[in-house]
């Protein structure tokens, strides 16, 4: 199947085990968002470090408005290929479209996020 080409931009492989592992880990510490009704709020109420959406969503529409709400709030958005590997990484067993981690002042995954934020950064020049 290949990617719809709305889904820009798209994390390269190695990029996307990074998110997919700092998805889990927030997740286990409760700083993430689930679903694009949740990361919608996340993202009008700034609470959203970056916002990660499946590439594979059917049909991508579902997910199009998140990209212009983060380019309005300045935060970085990123696609990964598959929403069922976004779903288990976010410790829910169905699939997931959209996921929003959370900024939260000193936590333990601060540095990660920074990190991975700045290389989202990075795809859009």
């Amino acid at each position: 199947m290949s990617t719809n080409p709305k889904a820009y931009p798209l994390a390269s492989e190695q990029l996307s085990k990074q998110i997919i592992d700092l998805v889990s880990q927030a997740s286990n510490l409760n700083q993430i968002k689930r679903g694009a009704n949740e990361s919608t709020k996340a993202l009008n109420k700034n609470k959203a470090a970056f916002v990660i959406l499946a590439a594979d969503a059917e049909p991508l529409e579902i997910v199009l408005h998140l990209p212009l709400l983060c380019e309005d709030k300045n935060t970085p958005y990123v696609f990964v290929p598959s929403r069922n590997v976004l779903g288990r990484a976010a410790g829910v067993t169905r699939p997931m479209v959209s996921v929003a981690i959370l900024n939260i002042e000193g936590s333990q995954l601060a540095s990660q996020v920074e990190t991975i934020r700045n290389e989202i950064d990075k795809l859009f020049v």
